[in-house]
């Protein structure tokens, strides 16, 4: 690596204290107003920068990283997920790909059990009777919604995030069911009181609830397809903190919009901010705009370690959190 600092450029506005230190380490260009980078802004930073930090907002893809230029040695993600960069292209072209794996568990698993909360203790509508001007009073029969305690919780994923949901359940007092790529250790199933199921398919015939936590990957697109949706008891509700992509948006409205779901509450969509209009329609139905991760403290540790990727690798040294293909 050449002696002279780094040229890094991040795509979107970071917290002031990231900023502020990536300026003391690096030759840092940095993006004013806070708008995604259009494709031909994206192509001219890759052309011209050491380092691309780029956000969600950002598809890295295969055309663009061949207009990349030869100086660019490192892309170094700001968050964990990694589906909107084509690591593999990236590796054979002599790019490395970092990410920020483990800041956000805790607060999107904060907002999975938020959502659930929303969901069926119906508080959104609460919420709009009282800004409305509208309520009239206590009564037995009003607003009724259901007990968290003794519901079967499945959750689609257990990885860092969906076992940081199965404690936060369990606390609850739902009983923790699970769908994996790969069951988990032994002694994680037992602290989690946790019962794996083989099949995706038994699991959420069963459920009363489903929390999506999984990645979204070309095996895990529309895991929760059209089939599947129907296996769903008419009363459980389907919560995703993860990746739109992983449920068939239109066959998920269709389904709450028929009464054969029971309700859903989301913070990720298929088509990014192009939302399926029956979903803004249903008073069943919990819409947040992606701010599962929002935190303040989240946001600076995800910056801490797109940093850390950063000088590590400017020291010579591999980056600690590099992403390689095998990973997906």
């Amino acid at each position: 690596m050449p002696a002279t600092r780094l040229n890094v450029i991040v795509t979107r506005r970071l917290p002031e204290s990231v900023e502020t230190r990536m300026k003391e380490l690096f030759d840092v260009e940095l993006r004013d107003p806070d708008t995604p980078m259009s494709r031909e802004e994206l192509a001219a930073a890759l052309r011209r920068c050491d380092v691309l930090v780029p956000t969600i907002t950002d598809q890295i893809d295969a055309g663009l990283i061949a207009q990349a230029g030869d100086r660019l040695k490192l892309i170094a993600n700001y968050g964990s997920g990694i589906d909107h960069i084509d690591v593999a292209t990236a590796r054979q072209r002599g790019i490395l790909v970092s990410n920020t794996p483990g800041t956000v568990t805790d607060d999107t698993a904060d907002m999975t059990l938020a959502l659930m909360l929303s969901v069926t203790r119906r508080i959104p509508e609460g919420l709009a009777e009282m800004q409305a001007g509208n309520w009239q009073g206590w009564s037995p029969m009003a607003h009724l919604g259901g007990r968290m305690g003794g519901r079967r919780l499945g959750i689609l994923g257990m990885g860092r995030i969906g076992q940081a949901v199965a404690r936060r359940a369990r606390a609850f007092g739902c009983q923790v069911h699970y769908h994996n790529r790969k069951r988990v250790r032994p002694e994680v199933e037992a602290d989690l009181e946790a019962t794996y199921w083989e099949s995706l398919d038994q699991m959420i015939a069963r459920m009363d609830i489903i929390s999506v936590n999984c990645p979204h990957t070309p095996s895990t697109f529309h895991l929760l397809n059209a089939r599947r949706l129907k296996l769903l008891k008419p009363t459980a509700v389907i919560i995703n903190t993860s990746r739109g992509e992983v449920i068939d948006e239109n066959a998920l409205a269709r389904g709450l919009k028929a009464g054969e779901i029971g309700g859903a509450g989301l913070d990720v969509y298929e088509h990014g901010t192009e939302i399926n209009p029956t979903l803004r329609s249903l008073p069943n139905v919990v819409l947040l705009p992606h701010m599962g991760s929002a935190t303040v403290e989240g946001r600076i540790e995800m910056g801490e370690k797109v940093i850390i990727n950063i000088k590590t690798f400017a020291d010579g040294h591999r980056p600690p959190d590099q992403v390689v293909p095998g990973m997906l």
